[in-house]
């Protein structure tokens, strides 16, 4: 494997980490370099479909909360 293709694996690596950790798209964006977070989230949100679940499941108790304040 070439020095190249292992630098590009472990940004795939650390991107896709930071991603299932809740890190922010512009973060992860910024750290790689990326022009645009459209292009970083059309390239690794796919990687983890969990990463929908989970915002679905926060979006949904987020919204129990409210109601149950009101």
């Amino acid at each position: 494997m070439s020095k190249d293709a292992e630098l590009h694996d472990l940004r795939h690596v650390a991107a896709s980490l930071m991603l299932a950790a809740g890190v922010d798209i512009k973060i992860v964006q910024l750290t790689l370099g990326h022009v645009t977070s459209t292009y970083t989230r059309d390239t690794y949100t796919t990687v983890y479909p969990q990463l929908s679940r989970d915002a679905a499941e926060h979006t949904a108790a987020l919204l129990k909360s409210a109601s149950a304040r009101s």
